[in-house]
Order: structure tokens, then sequence, then C-alpha cells
């Protein structure tokens, strides 16, 4: 027959150490943290270095006095502008490469776009480009279609600028609204 005694003493002996070596955690911890915190320091120079070799971009635009009565308005998220076609390529210059919540209006003069914390801009109707539903933009992912991705060009760049509406039911009917007016004006340029 097999005592019990020595499984229970066995387990009763399976403690946590204690720690006796405070200085070397203590170290451990302090050593960690100015990791951390030279990591985040190289991603904030990084990010001012990105915006500095972009400070050819001209300055955004500003919404004129009278755009006139609004064809579409969108609630949502504005997630970054990249360089067109490349959506890893953040464009930081001028506070585009910031997250913020974002009122977009689109009047037969332009698109407006009002970002809370962060600069609003204005694209002339005339510098729109495209309009196309995607799934990702400067490292944001989402399902398929779930983004807005409107290119406009910017001085001698093109733009996608990526939105996500608070009702992604809105995004099909801001596509075809915008690439209609882009289409009616290129056909109006060309006369």
């Amino acid at each position: 027959m097999t005592s019990v005694a020595p499984v229970i003493l066995l387990a009763a002996e399976k403690e946590s150490a204690e720690v006796t070596d405070w200085a070397a955690r203590i170290g451990w911890v302090v050593g960690l943290g100015l990791f951390v915190a030279l990591v985040y320091w190289l991603m904030r120079e990084g990010w001012k270095w990105r915006g500095t070799l972009q400070g050819d971009l001209p300055e955004l635009p500003g919404a004129p006095d009278a755009p006139g009565p609004a064809r579409l308005s969108m609630s949502g998220r504005y997630h970054g502008s990249t360089t067109a076609g490349q959506w890893l390529d953040r464009i930081v210059a001028h506070g585009l490469g910031t997250r913020s919540r974002v009122e977009l209006t689109l009047t037969d003069a332009g698109l407006d776009v009002v970002r809370l914390g962060a600069n609003d801009f204005f694209v002339p109707v005339a510098a729109l480009r495209e309009a196309r539903l995607d799934k990702g933009i400067a490292g944001k992912v989402l399902t398929e279609g779930g983004l807005l991705v409107v290119t406009w060009e910017h001085g001698d760049k093109l733009i996608d600028s990526g939105f996500r509406s608070d009702h992604a039911a809105e995004h099909n009917e801001w596509v075809e609204t915008l690439n209609d007016m882009i289409n009616k004006t290129e056909t109006e340029g060309a006369r």
C-alpha cells in the first residue's frame, strides 16, 4: 500500500521561492523601462524625419467661404493619407498622418474634410481623381470594402486618403457620387 503522505508533502513543498535579490529585479525593471522609452523616442524621431522628407508638399487648401449646398455628408474616422497606390507610404506632412474623427461634406466645390483635433483641409473638385472601396491604408486593415479611399492631386503628388463612415452602407453612395463628379469635371475640361 502506498502512502498518501509523501504526495501531500511534495505538493506542500512546491511553493515559490522568496525574492532575495531585489537590486537585480529593480535593475531589470528600470532597464526594460529605459528600453521602451528609447523605442518610443526613436519612433517619434522617425515620424518627424518623415515629415521633413515630405516638406515639399504645399500647404493644404482651406474650404471656400461659400462652397454651396451639401450633396453628401458623413461622420466617421479619418485613417490617414498615403502616396497613391502605395498603401503603406504614409504622408505625415501638414498633419495628414494623424488619425482622427472626421466630418466629410461633399459640395459642388469639392470635398471638405473637418477633423477633430487635427488640421482641416479641402479638396477642390478639380483635384479629385478617383473614389473606391478598399480594405486598407497606412497600416490600417479592415474588411474588404470597409474603407472609402479618395485619390486626389495636391501639388505634383497623387494622394490616397482613407475614411470609414460610422455607417458603412454610405460608402457605395459616396463612391458613385464622387466618381460621377470626377467624370463630369473631366468631360467639361476636355471640351
